[in-house]
């Protein structure tokens, strides 16, 4: 029973020192430009937000490393129990959730105001992984088994439009689709989903509310209101201008200084950081961001187990998409849709969202060779 016992802990170790520490070092470097950012959001001012994002990310990086750690099994086990859970908490917010910036998206634990729509992308994915773990090459190309996979998206996707959150829900819905193409889903359906959804554009614009309709129409001409509807994106493309080639320098960004940029610690601080630090350094951190996808990347490829595969894949996806939809947004690029900047936005359940999905990339990195049932096609074969 002892010697037992010491080959666990033997084993735990063995793993803890094959950490890829590369990946958990790139993690890092991002989330200290975001306490950087965070500091001179505050004014140069550790508090409030700079030094509780601190220890929230001290707090998932423990948990980064005991879900990387942890038998992979055990969470192919678990995938459906916390997709259910993240289901009724969705339901809970519904119920008695708290109510902020006109939208019901939070539940109060006192320590932290959780945010269930932040955790179901991840148990999407990973009830997803789970579904088409053991699918074969005829169960891809049954209709009948991809709607019933489809349901792991549509139920969470409804519960998150009613809060209202569209950002968030057409993420849920991006990174199923992902995953979807990824395991090798008959390329019509993707067509076919893109001429309906084309088609419905305008049922869908019947239902939207209206601050939603307004982002809509400020994006295809933010000058026509801008002290208005128009004043964020307004105030974020000069920002961005005036930052230059190497910025204003720390602590000197007059639009965030000045209080002119709005939520200047949440969903426009990369507005902030190129402002200071201008195009080098808003480079520099879409170049780290790229390095962290390209690792997260190359991990589900070389994954021998479809779980792993489509689990690592799907999460590499989620935190791009979130990346991409993030900048693209400060910049002008698409509507403002409310999507923080993983790692580095003031928030403490997207904080803790990034770190999970990370333990479970590293976890799928670690336990890559697995002995778990593998899929007969995904396109990674390709």
């Amino acid at each position: 029973m002892d010697n037992l016992k010491l080959d666990k802990e033997v084993s735990v170790f063995n793993k803890f020192l094959s950490l890829k520490w590369g990946f958990v070092l790139l993690i890092s470097c991002v989330a200290c430009i975001g306490f950087a950012a965070l500091y001179s959001a505050a004014g140069g001012e550790f508090s409030p937000w700079a030094s509780r994002q601190a220890v929230r990310f001290l707090f998932g990086m423990g948990l980064l490393i005991f879900i990387a750690l942890t038998d992979i099994r055990f969470w192919l086990r678990l995938s459906y129990p916390l997709y259910i859970l993240g289901f009724l908490l969705l339901i809970i917010v519904e119920i008695m959730g708290q109510v902020g910036m006109g939208a019901q998206r939070w539940i109060n634990l006192g320590f932290i105001q959780l945010q269930p729509s932040e955790l179901m992308k991840i148990t999407v994915i990973m009830a997803l992984a789970k579904y088409f773990h053991t699918a074969t090459a005829e169960n891809i190309a049954n209709i009948k088994f991809l709607a019933v996979g489809s349901l792991f998206i549509i139920a969470p996707v409804a519960l998150v439009l009613l809060q209202p959150d569209l950002g968030t829900s057409l993420m849920i819905v991006l990174a199923g689709v992902a995953v979807f193409f990824f395991v090798g889903a008959p390329l019509w359906i993707f067509i076919s989903g893109a001429v309906l959804s084309l088609a419905s554009l305008p049922i869908a614009w019947f239902l939207m509310h209206d601050y939603q309709k307004r982002r809509v129409l400020t994006f295809l001409n933010p000058e026509s209101d801008p002290l208005g509807a128009g004043y964020h994106i307004t105030q974020s493309k000069i920002a961005l201008g005036s930052g230059g080639l190497s910025g204003k320098g720390f602590l000197e960004g007059t639009q965030s200084r000045l209080d002119f940029l709005p939520e200047k610690q949440t969903d426009f601080i990369f507005t902030l950081w190129a402002e200071e630090w201008g195009l080098l350094g808003g480079l520099l951190l879409l170049f780290l961001f790229g390095l962290i996808f390209l690792y997260s990347l190359r991990i589900a490829l070389r994954c021998r187990h479809a779980y792993g595969q489509i689990l690592a894949m799907g999460l590499s996806i989620n935190f791009s998409l979130y990346v991409f939809i993030n900048i693209a947004m400060v910049m002008g690029l698409i509507p403002v849709v409310g999507a923080p900047l993983p790692l580095i936005s003031y928030g403490g359940t997207s904080m803790l969202a990034a770190l999970i999905g990370f333990g479970l990339i590293l976890c799928c990195d670690l336990h890559k060779d697995a002995k778990l049932p593998r899929m007969h096609v995904t396109r990674s074969s390709f």
